[in-house]
């Protein structure tokens, strides 16, 4: 275990100088432990960090996320505009129960990619562009009863 003592001053011209120097460092290491205190005589933070150094360089091509599935200019058929209404039927009753507005819910575009890729399964919700872990919990169960149900 490694550490680290950082100063960040509070004047105007130090400060932004300072708080990027230890953001940067936060980035690259883990840190285990930190204590601060303030240094009244002198106007500044005092930041110990107990860290251990990350493996991976900063600079390092990240994989990217898996390109979620979104149905924006897609044509639907009439199978999928049936379920695209009910949909949008539901989308209306549940922001009228919860009294919030529709989009909150569901945009159209995430309706009309539900309709068109037909999930199975909560997890192939999460394929989909705009569905993450929230909406998935609150509505799934009722999304995919309504693709069973049309």
């Amino acid at each position: 275990m490694k550490m680290k003592i950082f100063k960040i001053r509070i004047s105007k011209e130090f400060l932004h100088r300072d708080q990027k120097m230890l953001d940067d460092f936060l980035e690259m290491n883990e840190i285990i432990k930190v204590d601060t205190a303030f240094v009244n005589d002198e106007c500044y933070w005092s930041v110990i960090l107990c860290f251990e150094e990350l493996k991976t360089a900063r600079n390092i091509v990240k994989e990217p996320k898996a390109v979620k599935y979104s149905a924006d200019s897609d044509v639907l058929n009439s199978d999928e505009v049936k379920i695209l209404n009910a949909l949008k039927y539901w989308r209306s009753e549940k922001a009228k129960e919860q009294n919030l507005p529709t989009y909150f819910i569901a945009s159209n575009k995430e309706l009309m990619s539900v309709a068109k890729y037909k999930p199975a399964k909560k997890e192939e919700l999460l394929d989909i562009k705009g569905f993450g872990k929230h909406k998935i919990e609150n509505y799934g169960e009722e999304i995919l009863e309504i693709l069973e149900s049309v």
